[in-house]
């Protein structure tokens, strides 16, 4: 298990749910309106350029409502620009999952697969997160990593 000492996100937002496949439309969307509107470049105080999608806000677990939040990591919560949001993210501890493949069918596949293993996982329902890195985007070599928060073992 991995231990994160907590991080502050600006970007944007969209409330879904996994039911009916819409958060694949609306991810979809989101992701498209990162890219389309260059929010990093909008985002000030970036510690890196690596994206983070933060799911966030669960009304119950996987299978019903959350939020989430794709931008990047920064210092500070201050002057946000209008349109954009800023959370931030308390220490927590968490499953890392690395992902390898084809982006988005290898990230896809592996939280089909943290669903199947929603029990044995202990999921806590706080936060999870994606970090996509510079290895990202490297056709079939691609390689990010998903951050499940669990609760630990008594």
């Amino acid at each position: 298990m991995d231990r994160t000492n907590g991080f502050m996100l600006v970007g944007i937002s969209v409330r879904t749910t996994n039911q009916d496949n819409k958060s694949v439309k609306d991810l979809g969307d989101l992701w498209g309106r990162f890219y389309s509107e260059q929010i990093i470049n909008k985002i000030p105080n970036r510690v890196t350029d690596d994206l983070i999608s933060a799911y966030t806000d669960y009304k119950s677990d996987y299978t019903d409502e959350y939020t989430t939040i794709l931008g990047v990591q920064v210092s500070s919560l201050e002057n946000i620009p209008q349109g954009l949001i800023g959370r931030q993210f308390s220490a927590d501890t968490f499953e890392k999952v690395t992902v390898k493949g084809e982006m988005p069918e290898a990230v896809i596949d592996a939280w089909k697969d943290i669903w199947l293993r929603n029990n044995e996982l202990n999921r806590k329902y706080s936060y999870d997160f994606e970090v996509y890195g510079a290895g990202s985007q490297n056709g079939i070599d691609s390689e990010m990593e998903i951050y499940i928060s669990v609760r630990m073992p008594e």
